[in-house]
This record gives structure tokens, sequence and C-alpha cells, in this order.
């Protein structure tokens, strides 16, 4: 059995596509998840599978949710490989002193066509942000709330994505180090 993470894009956001962490449990786990484990109400889930054809289980966890709960939401899966990879390439170490501010974008394929020039003429002079094949990192240290480029890097990037502050990001991989 392999160890993932699920990261489930736009639940219990804003009174909408509501899922409460205990319910995806079980959703999981019919699924023959095991060791299903939840972090905050957000969607992050760690868990074992026999299925390691991400693509396949992150359908089949979507077309779960959609049947018991009315909704598909976006689930994007990473191993511990991918989740390692992306914490040891952080290009702003200088920011983890302050972990709210640095946001990890999981991006659910490669872009490519980013539109890299749009998203550096939108982006706040105390912003940064730099692109690595399928992650994109943000450091908004006056917070990503009223951001342009917060707002709009999935539209001129051309591809989904799920943001994680860095906080969330070294949970999961505490949590999963557990596993």
């Amino acid at each position: 059995m392999q160890a993932f993470i699920a990261l489930f894009r736009g639940i219990n956001v804003g009174g909408n596509n509501i899922l409460p962490m205990k319910e995806l449990v079980c959703v999981l786990e019919a699924l023959g998840m095991q060791n299903v484990e939840t972090y905050i109400q957000s969607g992050n889930v760690i868990f074992r599978s026999k299925v390691v054809d991400t693509a396949l289980l992150a359908r089949k966890i979507g077309a779960a949710i959609k049947k018991s709960h009315g909704f598909e939401p976006q689930v994007l899966l990473l191993d511990s490989t991918a989740l390692n990879k992306a914490i040891e390439a952080n290009p702003y170490p200088d920011a983890e002193a302050t972990p709210s501010t640095l946001h990890v974008n999981f991006l659910a394929a490669i872009p490519h066509e980013p539109d890299l020039e749009a998203l550096e003429r939108i982006r706040a002079k105390s912003e940064r942000f730099h692109l690595a094949g399928d992650v994109l990192y943000l450091h908004a240290p006056d917070g990503i709330g009223r951001s342009k480029l917060a707002a709009s890097m999935e539209r001129l990037l051309g591809v989904p994505l799920t943001s994680r502050n860095w906080n969330t990001v070294r949970k999961l991989q505490k949590m999963l180090a557990l596993e």
C-alpha cells in the first residue's frame, strides 16, 4: 500500500460544497483507503491505498463524493516524494519565518503556455512568485485576500491549481512521516 495526500479544492468554502471531514473519511474508507486522517476543514487528507494510479484514484474519489454529497470536487493527489520535492525546492526559505505568507500552489499539470509576463505585471511590489514544473510558489507578505496575483494565477497559468500555505504543507509532511 502506498501513502498519498489528497488535496481537495473548493470544499467547505463560503458555505458551499459542504463536506464534513468525518463524512469524507467514511467516503474514503468505503473506497478501501486505509489509515485515513484529515487536517483542517479545507480538505487535506492522508491515506494509504492499494491503487497507485493517481489519476484513477482521484476520479474514483471525486465520483464517490458526487454520489454521496451531490458535487464533485477537484482532487489532487500527491505521494510523499512529490510533497517532499515541493518543500525542498522552496525558492523563498527566508519566508518560512512567516509561514502564513508563503503559499505552495499545486497545479493539476505543468502549464504549456503560462503567461508569466502578465503575472509579473499584476503582482504587488511586495509579492514574489516562482513556477517550477507543476508547483507555483507565492510569497505574499501582505496576504492573498486582496492579491491580484493570487486571484489571477489559475487563469494566467492555464491549469487548475489548489493552494496551501507553508504551515499546512509542513503539517501534511509531518503527518505523512508518521504514517
